[in-house]
């Protein structure tokens, strides 16, 4: 495996996710607001979707990391990773506010399986997974210069 090859793959799967994720948070306020709180079917198969490419994410983000990255590697032999800002929002913030979303989307996955009615803590639940992968998200580099 090549580095390239896994950064090329970890960038494809940010793009469905943030698809997956737009999905998800329509499906959320559409059963929120408009279904008298029943979970449909639509917010259960969007939950899934996305619970599952968030771990294809995770885990193809964490091998690069550990297995491939040249950043984290010198870094780490340097000793700056977590005095330079630059690296630890790249090495740990980013990778560490991912799989807290990828735990939550699944606790909420469980829930969202097993009960009918949606409740207002599940909804924060999720509104949360999307804000903390909104917020550890690398926009500037999938998008920017």
């Amino acid at each position: 495996m090549d580095f390239n090859i896994m950064l090329q793959a970890h960038r494809g799967f940010a793009y469905l996710i943030l698809l997956l994720s737009v999905v998800f948070l329509l499906a959320l306020l559409l059963t929120m607001f408009g279904y008298s709180g029943k979970i449909s079917k639509l917010l259960r198969k969007s939950t899934l979707f996305t619970m599952i490419f968030f771990h294809l994410q995770a885990l193809v983000g964490l091998v690069m990391l550990f297995f491939f990255s040249p950043g984290f590697k010198a870094a780490t032999e340097a000793g700056t990773l977590m005095s330079d800002s630059t690296a630890r929002n790249t090495y740990v913030e980013h990778p560490f506010a991912m799989i807290v979303s990828a735990v939550l989307l699944t606790i909420l996955n469980k829930k969202f399986k097993t009960n009918d009615t949606l409740r207002m803590g599940w909804v924060i639940m999720g509104v949360v997974a999307l804000l903390l992968m909104a917020w550890a998200f690398q926009w500037q580099r999938l998008f920017g210069a």
